[in-house]
């Protein structure tokens, strides 16, 4: 087998999530966080990866990718039963660290008589008000009703020996799901209840008066949707049209798992499974109590400081805090961004200086996910109003923030910018700024390049690289992509930027094809690649043969990787590594030995055939020698983290990189010491670093 299957890797992956929230070292707050990590990944990898394997089975071509298919879909299934088992596992363990550090979760049953009456009181004041039980009929059509996001309570009513059904949403958009009981006894011993639990322990007082019953049980249950949906193109709807169309089908869409309260009674289950209409290829997925654990991530720290990770704060730029604007810095030198260690302000402030500077003339921006108060968007608008032609490219495919995009189109629409939509087929995935500024009659082009979206919250927990430049070949090659997406019929030339679909798999085959020459010759021939995703077959297989022909090929990936390293004979000299830790790992960089002189780059795109061919990505070259060796200080601190680094070889069991007798190296904390320091250096008096 040449290939590891992207799916069963991509567990391999959560499974890392997961190893976090079970590390003891881990502070015990922070791994409640990291078991709601796990679920909100295992909620998308169901909608995404297993629905898609589920139309393969229905819709297969061939007696042979059917059944290929359906082995795929039976080995999903016994990985994530067996995940859920060490997920149930470790929340017991969670709790049980959380209640020696005096914070106890407890059900209904655990309440005292004073906590009871009060919670009965916040039920009617606080709770009853946002729910509304459905009554299930055999004419209820339970899939349309039901919201895949929400968690559900089935309630069994008996009443005069016969037993019927209703399903309640626990409400998690107007309360938290977490509620701290306020008695002064618990000031030091913390108890906290599941909002689930205060609905069960007032269920009577929810049916009293209303439904007859002559008792209620209450179990909870959970339904995930296939996420993928059609865009009918119909010559008379708009583009946002088509979306919002889109996005309906998305609600409607076909179940492909059901979750439920291991305890809840066998007739009930049956039921559920007959209104859901769920087949063998649908999952069924027996666990705990609570059903929607991706709340978790939401956890609150009620104790000590210690019991979440201590706040890094984000470092100032020193070349862009020592001139007086970001323009004038970006003349004198390119610099390099690095988040969540460096502040995404800066980039924020970039648009913001630009929305009202005299001199620029035009601002052009890629949007794929923003904050839901994007201060960015926000200095769009007003740069509308001071005079400057802006363009914004949304991209209204992003998955799961399609609602959010069609507001935000809607919105810069009506305050005057120019709103593009992109290719048809082609997700515009690129994190591009253009601005214009007429300086002494002459336009210059100033540009962003990033890995990751211009989102002020996800900047804080994903690593990502922004490259801030003056160089106009750069500036030149980024205007034609804003271009291409206005005119892709037209043929562009790109000086030093690749374009997918235009010539990243080309570009990056010729790069590889180089260090295969140079191997040869018994040059040094080396690449280091740090992505999200690794699975796209023919690149693979060029990694393959590099290895074969004795380039030395490292890589970093954080999720799914179907290359199978370290196999005598096709990948002897490749290694893998993965980090999972505090920050979830987002940046893409490529570098190539080149003979010498090396080739950098970062991109937006990830190994993936999607990302190559099916979207609109961007990968820039770094030319600077201090930006380069930063790069690299940067991969190899990653590379020598012998804290959370597992080691992703043939079979991805995730085992942890060997310590030895080595200094503990946790790459995250690693590269934030190495960054201040640059910071404290490039402070000193004479200093030139950028």
């Amino acid at each position: 087998m040449r290939f590891f299957p992207k799916e069963l890797s991509w567990l391999a992956f959560n499974e890392r999530v997961l190893q976090e929230a079970a590390d003891k070292t881990v502070p015990v707050i922070e791994r409640m966080r990291f078991l709601g990590i796990f679920s909100s990944n295992m909620d998308e990898f169901f909608r995404v990866r297993v629905a898609d394997v589920r139309r393969r089975i229905f819709y297969a071509q061939t007696t042979a990718e059917h059944a290929e298919a359906e082995q795929l879909m039976a080995a999903i299934q016994q990985k994530v039963l067996s995940q859920q088992e060490q997920f149930d596992n470790t929340y017991r363990e969670v709790l049980r660290a959380l209640l020696r550090k005096n914070i106890r979760v407890i059900d209904e049953l655990q309440t005292t008589d004073e906590e009871r009456a009060w919670l009965t009181k916040f039920f009617h004041e606080k709770i009853k008000r946002y729910i509304v039980p459905l009554q299930i009929t055999a004419t209820t059509d339970l899939i349309k009703a039901v919201n895949e996001d929400a968690t559900y309570l089935c309630v069994e009513i008996v009443h005069n020996g016969e037993i019927s059904y209703s399903a309640l949403e626990v409400p998690r958009d107007e309360l938290s799901r977490f509620i701290k009981l306020p008695f002064k006894n618990t000031k030091r011993n913390k108890r906290v209840i599941l909002l689930d639990n205060v609905i069960c322990l007032c269920l009577n007082e929810l049916y009293e008066g209303i439904v007859p019953f002559d008792s209620l049980r209450a179990f909870s249950f959970k339904l995930t949707r296939d996420a993928d949906y059609s865009l009918l193109h119909d010559i008379d709807q708009s583009v946002l049209e088509q979306m919002e169309e889109g996005i309906r089908q998305r609600f409607e869409a076909e179940p492909v798992r059901l979750v439920y309260d291991s305890s809840m009674p066998r007739a009930m289950l049956y039921f559920l499974h007959d209104k859901f209409e769920l087949t063998s290829h649908d999952s069924l997925v027996a666990g705990g109590r609570y059903r929607n654990t991706r709340d978790f991530v939401k956890f609150e720290n009620w104790g000590h400081k210690s019991l979440v990770n201590p706040a890094l704060t984000p470092l100032e730029h020193p070349y862009l805090v020592n001139h007086r604007n970001v323009f004038d810095a970006l003349t004198k030198a390119d610099i390099l961004l690095n988040y969540p260690y460096h502040k995404f302000a800066h980039v924020t402030e970039l648009v913001r200086q630009a929305a009202y500077d005299p001199l620029v003339q035009s601002i052009q921006i890629c949007i794929y996910r923003v904050a839901p108060h994007s201060r960015i968007v926000h200095s769009l608008i007003e740069a509308v109003n001071n005079g400057k032609k802006v363009t914004v490219m949304v991209e209204l495919q992003a998955r799961f923030d399609e609602e959010a995009n069609i507001e935000w189109a809607k919105r810069m629409t009506q305050e005057g910018i120019h709103v593009l939509f992109g290719i048809k087929g082609l997700k515009v995935h690129s994190k591009l700024i253009l601005i214009k500024r007429k300086e002494e009659g002459v336009v210059r082009r100033y540009t962003h390049v990033g890995t990751g979206n211009f989102n002020e919250k996800t900047a804080q927990q994903y690593t990502d690289i922004s490259l801030l430049t003056s160089n106009q070949e750069i500036g030149e090659d980024v205007e034609k992509v804003f271009e291409f997406l206005e005119a892709p019929y037209r043929h562009f030339h790109f000086k030093h930027v690749w374009v997918s679909p235009v010539n990243t798999r080309h570009k990056f085959g010729k790069m590889l094809l180089t260090e295969v020459k140079n191997a040869k010759h018994g040059q040094r021939a080396e690449v280091f690649l740090k992505v999200n995703n690794l699975v796209d077959d023919a690149i693979i297989e060029q990694l393959y043969e590099a290895s074969q022909h004795g380039v030395k090929i490292r890589v970093i990936v954080r999720g799914m990787c179907a290359l199978q390293a370290g196999i005598k004979g096709l990948s002897e000299n490749i290694e893998v590594i993965s980090i999972v830790d505090r920050f979830l790992e987002h940046s893409r960089v490529f570098c190539f030995y080149n003979g010498g002189d090396e080739r950098i780059f970062i991109s937006s795109a990830d190994i993936m055939t999607r990302n190559i061919e099916e979207r609109v990505e961007l990968t820039c070259p770094i030319f600077g020698l201090e930006l380069k060796e930063q790069i690299k200080s940067i991969l190899e601190i990653h590379w020598r983290d012998n804290t959370k680094a597992r080691v992703i070889d043939a079979s991805q069991s995730n085992h942890y990189k060997k310590r030895g007798n080595k200094k503990k190296v946790r790459s995250q904390l690693a590269i934030y010491d190495y960054l201040k320091a640059r910071n404290m250096k490039a402070n000193e008096p004479g200093s030139t670093e950028p």
